[in-house]
């Protein structure tokens, strides 16, 4: 091993320990990048940074993370999901864990207008919580559904991750977002199974909503069920609908769907300067932490590229004593794990690189692979420490303590794992629709 090589191991080791220690990773990335790059590189590191950062902010379907962003955000404000929420109580209110299934089917349909976690969280938590709490629901299952519901985001597209995650494994953004639809209804209907079974076992866990939250008349439901999804399947269509299509690219999809949500707005009656104020704000806040995020990574991954640790890791992997199924094991382990401290741009732009060659290598699809991702990484949302769902939704739902919030988490962390193990013995539930739509 060469001294470069040993420098780039000891940046990486210490990276991860100073981020679980709680340094902000953006700033722990590019310190760690320039100060030991310059030990090992000299100060053709501040270059390396350069170019890294210049051709970066060049990927034009970058330009599509803002939009995309400012798409949901403005869906939350024009109030869209909350009249989905209400359309399926209105219409599943005599089931049993009915309010489990309204939040995820709210949530699969909203993560396609918008790829948004914490939004999606905090508005599932606001509208759904205190129904569940006045209907005797389980505080555990019910957050849960949440948490697991809302992070269906980042998995089903438009999800920015996936926009992220194209270039980086030189996959389509297009492919990526037909490879993973499969497994995101997979995933929201083991939900939904799981919610179901729970209920029906136990029905004081999840009763039928009580009469006075029910529907007077079946035109209710009707008026509902129009006002609430239509509009939402439209936007989705001019966004998802025509990228798969081919007609239009992931920005320009962004844009016509930031247009649509302005507009959906407007024609409910909720457009304020004040609320494209809140939108266009918090899409600044959103978009410079996912940037800002994607360029340290990126240096990062560059300077421990070119300090040559990364194929000390990749020769390594690929030298076990394993059949290529059992390294992709070892990779997903890896994934899975450094999603409990890390946020998904860092595993992205750090550690898929690392990886990447290693599958290149094994012959796997990485279409495939980029799925699988996908599904891993949903995982990080409700993992501790970090778990960030579950620190959105005890902002807005104090009554259930965080250690109910994990337990909930914890139940559909298993369903996830679950999930990802499906989409690796059968590949079908990933590629079929991708060479449906590309290979014909």
């Amino acid at each position: 091993m060469s001294v470069n090589e040993a420098i780039g191991l000891v940046m990486l080791l210490l990276m991860v320990s100073v981020i679980f220690v709680g340094f902000p990773i953006a700033f722990t990335l590019l310190f760690l990048a320039l100060a030991f790059g310059y030990i090992g590189l000299g100060g053709m590191v501040f270059d390396l940074a350069f170019f890294q950062t210049i051709g970066m902010m060049k990927e034009q379907v970058l330009a599509a993370v803002p939009l995309f962003i400012f798409m949901g955000y403005m869906t939350e404000q024009a109030g869209l999901m909350e009249r989905l929420f209400r359309a399926f109580q209105l219409i599943l209110a005599p089931v049993r864990g009915s309010l489990y299934i309204g939040v995820i089917l709210t949530a699969t349909v909203f993560a396609m207008a918008t790829g948004i976690v914490g939004a999606a969280v905090t508005v599932l938590g606001i509208m759904a919580a205190p129904v569940m709490i006045k209907s005797g629901y389980s505080p555990r299952l019910a957050a849960g559904s949440i948490a697991a519901g809302g992070t269906l985001g980042i998995l089903i597209p438009p999800s920015v991750m996936l926009i992220v995650m194209g270039p980086v494994i030189n996959v389509s953004v297009a492919k990526l977002y037909a490879a993973t639809i499969g497994p995101g209804i997979m995933m929201a209907g083991l939900y939904i199974s799981y919610c179901l079974a729970r209920s029906f076992l136990n029905p004081k866990l999840g009763p039928p909503v009580p009469m006075d939250e029910r529907a007077t008349s079946t035109w209710q439901m009707i008026r509902e069920f129009i006002v609430g999804i239509v509009p939402l399947a439209l936007l989705i269509s001019m966004t998802l609908g025509t990228i798969l299509a081919g007609i239009v690219t992931p920005t320009e999809a962004s844009a016509m769907g930031s247009t649509g949500a302005i507009l959906l707005a407007i024609m409910y009656g909720k457009f304020t300067l004040k609320a494209l104020k809140n939108a266009a704000f918090a899409t600044m806040v959103t978009s410079s932490m996912v940037l800002l995020l994607a360029v340290a990574s990126n240096v990062f991954g560059a300077v421990f590229a070119r300090l040559g640790s990364a194929g000390i890791i990749t020769q390594a992997l690929v030298g076990l004593p394993l059949p290529p199924f059992g390294t992709l094991l070892i990779v997903m382990a890896l994934i899975f794990l450094l999603g409990w401290p890390f946020e998904w741009p860092a595993i992205i732009l750090v550690f898929l690189p690392i990886f990447q060659p290693v599958v290149d290598a094994l012959k796997f699809d990485m279409v495939w692979f980029g799925a699988l991702v996908a599904v891993n990484l949903q995982t990080a949302y409700l993992s501790p420490p970090v778990a960030m769902s579950a620190y959105y939704l005890k902002q807005v739902v104090p009554q259930w303590d965080l250690r109910t919030i994990y337990r909930g988490m914890a139940d559909f962390m298993v369903l996830q794992v679950v999930a990802l193990i499906l989409v690796m013995v059968f590949p079908e539930l990933a590629l079929w629709f991708p060479r449906w739509l590309f290979d014909r």
